[in-house]
């Protein structure tokens, strides 16, 4: 199999529906009717997660297409092609993979193709740059031109992380071995080559760009395509197989199915979320990543009652709640906008905070990780003080991978403990995760909970690591 690549993610269109569902969302988004990703699940484009990559690429490159539409007078030719399905065909034709069906307006876009591409060129020239990404203006915070690593999570339910690590050398990649723990040579890697993730077992690195939605072991589950900060809070909560977890905002489910192999796919997951498109999402994508020890529930975690039987021997909980979404690369301005609120700011904080106190409420629960996408202190290491403050009788903070930096900001004293992740310090989208656990009886051994996977640990890969697990210190 010939390996394909294309821009950032955006896989193979689907004709006529995916164009006009994109630009339906685009609307959507120019009259405020909702956020990205509310307007795309709640279409009825079959395929959320190619809708969404496209979009939000076509939102990336959304100056240059002006710029290009404007110049090339594509819109003063075609009055009936409405602005924002022009721009989505103008972005698949020349930056995406080309145009396959486009319904009645692709053949008048093939016409003014040769008039598009000359004026990229031009634009290119005058503004001294070779490659398309080269146009993009780096994002506020990030590091570079504002483009991550791919990467892979091997999902050791359905293979082995050797034979995924052969499969890709089949499709002429080169694998070049683990990479420094310092990331030395990721951001500059290019071309078809591949490395292992330093921290996280199991995690595959891929130069940017690099395009796998329509390659065989991801579309049968085999891999998971998940940035690595979003693969921290799994790996940090580490539950034994054939315990009972709780997962509290589920969908879209790569944290999920990222639990179920750590387990083993033994034991028990609660996943819980409001959003009823979305879980049937996550549905049909843990069935792709053979998830058979999760339960579904289309319900508000805060209404659940703790005391309740079924969640008596629940011992783990993964906490990522709706937040800012502050630290995703290639936030696009209008969210820019929303995120700044303070009004809005506050009212997530508030809301994160009552989240996290109810899930100290559960009677069995050993070991909580709290995590957001957010930069905001007041969505991270405020709501973990402000809780630990009503809680810390009960729970402390438990030192986060001690070698890994950056560290939490020195908002309270024991802050250090968590980890924050960043584009430009650790090649990922922004993060923050904090790890609590209960406090023992005097009498008990206070280090019995607090073996945490250290990097280079395995924590659900295929082999256990020969290496002893460090104790991690408390908080």
């Amino acid at each position: 199999m010939r390996e394909k690549r294309g821009r950032a993610g955006v896989g193979k269109a689907s004709g006529p529906g995916l164009y006009a569902a994109a630009a339906s969302v685009l609307s959507g988004l120019e009259q405020r009717s909702g956020s990205l990703k509310a307007l795309v699940y709640g279409s009825r484009f079959p395929g959320p997660r190619l809708l969404l990559a496209l979009v939000s690429e076509t939102l990336r490159f959304g100056p240059v297409l002006e710029a290009l539409l404007e110049a090339s007078g594509l819109l003063r030719a075609e009055k009936k092609l409405p602005p924002h399905l022009a721009k989505v065909l103008a972005y698949d034709l020349l930056f995406g993979k080309g145009l396959r069906g486009g319904g009645p307006w692709k053949a008048p876009l093939l016409k003014h193709r040769a008039r598009l591409q000359a004026e990229l060129a031009r634009l290119k020239v005058r503004r001294g740059v070779s490659r398309d990404e080269d146009l993009l203006p780096p994002p506020a915070g990030g590091g570079g031109n504002g483009t991550l690593p791919r990467y892979v999570r091997v999902n050791t339910i359905k293979t082995r992380f050797d034979d995924a690590v052969d499969y890709f050398k089949r499709q002429g990649f080169v694998y070049q071995g683990r990479a420094s723990p310092e990331m030395k040579g990721v951001a500059s890697l290019s071309g078809k080559t591949f490395l292992l993730d330093p921290h996280l077992p199991g995690v595959l690195i891929f130069p940017p760009g690099t395009d796998l939605h329509e390659d065989q072991l991801y579309k049968a589950g085999h891999v998971i395509l998940q940035d690595k900060a979003s693969c921290l809070p799994a790996f940090l909560l580490n539950p034994t197989p054939g315990s009972h977890v709780l997962d509290a905002c589920a969908a879209p489910g790569n944290k999920t199915s990222h639990l179920a192999a750590i387990m083993g796919n033994k034991g028990r997951i609660f996943a819980f979320d409001l959003d009823a498109k979305r879980l049937a999402t996550m549905s049909t994508m843990l069935a792709r990543a053979g998830v058979t020890c999760h339960n579904l529930a289309h319900q508000d975690f805060l209404a659940t009652d703790p005391g309740d039987p079924k969640y008596s021997h629940v011992e783990y909980i993964l906490l990522d709640p709706s937040c800012s979404g502050s630290g995703i690369v290639g936030r696009l301005p209008y969210e820019e906008e929303e995120r700044m609120d303070a009004q809005r700011l506050q009212a997530l904080a508030g809301f994160q905070r009552r989240m996290l106190g109810h899930a100290l409420k559960f009677p069995a629960l050993r070991r909580l990780v709290y995590s957001t996408c957010s930069l905001h202190q007041e969505e991270n290491e405020e709501v973990v003080r402000d809780v630990l403050e009503q809680h810390g009788r009960d729970f402390r903070l438990v030192e986060a991978l001690p070698s890994w930096t950056p560290r939490g900001l020195g908002v309270f004293a024991e802050a250090k403990c968590c980890l924050r992740a960043s584009p430009k310090e650790t090649l990922t989208n922004g993060f923050f995760v904090a790890v609590m656990e209960r406090r023992q009886a005097e009498t008990e051994d206070q280090s019995s909970l607090t073996v945490l996977p250290e990097t280079g640990s395995q924590g659900g890969a295929d082999k256990p690591s020969k290496k002893k697990k460090k104790k991690q210190k408390l908080c």
